[in-house]
Order: C-alpha cells, then structure tokens, then sequence
C-alpha cells in the first residue's frame, strides 16, 4: 500500500519543461558535426592513402600541363617500391630549395641500373630506352653514365627540352624516402582527364 501511494504521490509530481533548442541551431550543430568528420576522414585519408597534388611547371609537358591536377596513390608506395616509369611526387632533394616543395617527376632509374644521356637519347643499361611519352630528344647534352645505388632512384622530366626540367641530371639520385606518392590519375580539367 506505501508503495502505491509513493508512486502515486510521484506521479502528482509536474517536471517543469526542458527548453528545446530552436530547429536552426539543431541543424547548424548536426552540419557541423558533419563538416568535423569529414575533414578528419580527408586528412587521414591524404596523410595515409591518396593526395590530390598540382602540376606547378612544364617539367612533365607533354604527359602533364602546368595546372593539372592529380590523384596520387601513397599506399602503394608504403608495400612496395617505385617501378621504372612511374610518375612519383617527391620532395625537391635541391638543398637550396623550398624544402615543402614537391616536384613530379618520372622514375626512369630504379636501384641497379645504369643511366646515360647520349645522343639525345636515355639509355638504361646500355640500351636506348623507348620513351612514347616525351615529344623531343634530350636537349641539355650527355650524361653519364651513373648507376644507381640501392635506396636511391633516377628521376626526369618528360620535357626534354633545354633546361625545362629540374631533375636528376641537377640534383643527381633520389632517395626513395622522399618520393611521396606515385600519380595515378590526372582529375581535372576534364579535358586531361586520364590514367598514368
């Protein structure tokens, strides 16, 4: 019977109403919360899997434009290791450079291999290499030959044209720890939209 009337006398007890918050201020706060999580995933997923980079130079002309922008795969690079003809984003190993400056550039030496400028022409190993991605031969005159140690690669521009391509013929071999990304995708403008 006390247990009846306590529960009665609860109920006679009137809460006095939670103030709600406007409808507004609960989106405002639910698209905010949205805008967090999706920064946080895009900056794990730039630290760790992909990066979005801009072609800064005609260094790669005509394989990439100045201003185009691509998909860099960083994941891959992590369980392996540069392939000779991959394009890699790398950081400028140029001491007198900007050191958050990266650079695009193709891996056309990979540990092992002999590079030399002769002719116009690359040779790997001895032998001339097809290049269908460049448009001119090598105009800066020969080089060579070296060979590149372990660790360490032989990067170029696609423009060989006189001095339009800052790489491994200036600042000699890379070391695989600063080559960042390998570029898989050009994404935009449209219009240059295409795999690597």
């Amino acid at each position: 019977m006390r247990t009846q009337a306590a529960l009665g006398a609860a109920s006679d007890i009137v809460q006095a109403p939670q103030p709600r918050q406007p409808r507004w201020l609960a989106e405002a706060l639910r698209f905010i919360r949205a805008l967090v999580i999706a920064a946080a995933i895009v900056s794990l997923l730039q630290s760790f899997v992909c990066q979005l980079s801009r072609v800064k130079s005609i260094s790669m002309e005509p394989t990439l434009y100045e201003r185009d922008w691509l998909l860099a795969d960083k994941i891959s690079l992590a369980f392996g290791h540069p392939r000779r003809g991959d394009i890699v984003i790398l950081k400028d190993p140029d001491p007198d450079s900007d050191q958050k400056k990266l650079l695009v550039k193709r891996v056309v030496g990979a540990p092992g291999d002999r590079i030399e400028a002769r002719g116009g022409r690359l040779y790997v190993n001895g032998m001339p290499e097809a290049e269908p991605y460049t448009d001119s031969v090598i105009e800066d005159g020969d080089m060579g030959p070296v060979t590149v140690t372990a660790g360490y690669y032989f990067v170029m521009g696609d423009n060989r044209h006189w001095g339009a391509s800052k790489d491994s013929r200036s600042f000699g071999l890379v070391p695989e720890k600063t080559i960042k990304a390998r570029a898989d995708l050009i994404v935009w403008p449209i219009k240059h939209w295409n795999s690597l």
